[in-house]
C-alpha cells in the first residue's frame, strides 16, 4: 500500500483514468435517455448493446439489496442516471 498523500503509480493512474473515462461515457448516455428518451435509436442501440441484441420489455430487478422492481429497462435505466448508479445491472 502507498504511503497516504504520495502520488499513484503509473498502473494505478491508468486504473483511475480508466474508470473515469468509463463513468463519463455512462454519464452521456444518461444525457441522451435525459434528453431523447427510450424511444431514440442511438438510446436503443446501446440498451440492446448492454442486454445482448434484446431490450428486456417485461419488469426488472435490480442487483440492489432489497430487489428494487421496475416496469421495464426504460424505467430502470433512467433510475440509474437518476441515482448516478451508472453500473447497477438488472
Amino acid at each position: 500500500a502507498q504511503q497516504p498523500g504520495t502520488p499513484l503509480s503509473n498502473e494505478e493512474y491508468q486504473q483511475f483514468f480508466k474508470f473515469l473515462r468509463i463513468t463519463l461515457q455512462a454519464s452521456t448516455a444518461c444525457h441522451l435517455r435525459e434528453l431523447y428518451g427510450c424511444q431514440n435509436k442511438l438510446v436503443q442501440t446501446l440498451d440492446k448493446y448492454e442486454n445482448h441484441g434484446l431490450i428486456p420489455q417485461e419488469p426488472v430487478c435490480s442487483e440492489m439489496p432489497g430487489s428494487l422492481f421496475f416496469p421495464n429497462f426504460c424505467t430502470f435505466s433512467f433510475y440509474r442516471c437518476i441515482k448516478k448508479k451508472y453500473f447497477l445491472k438488472v
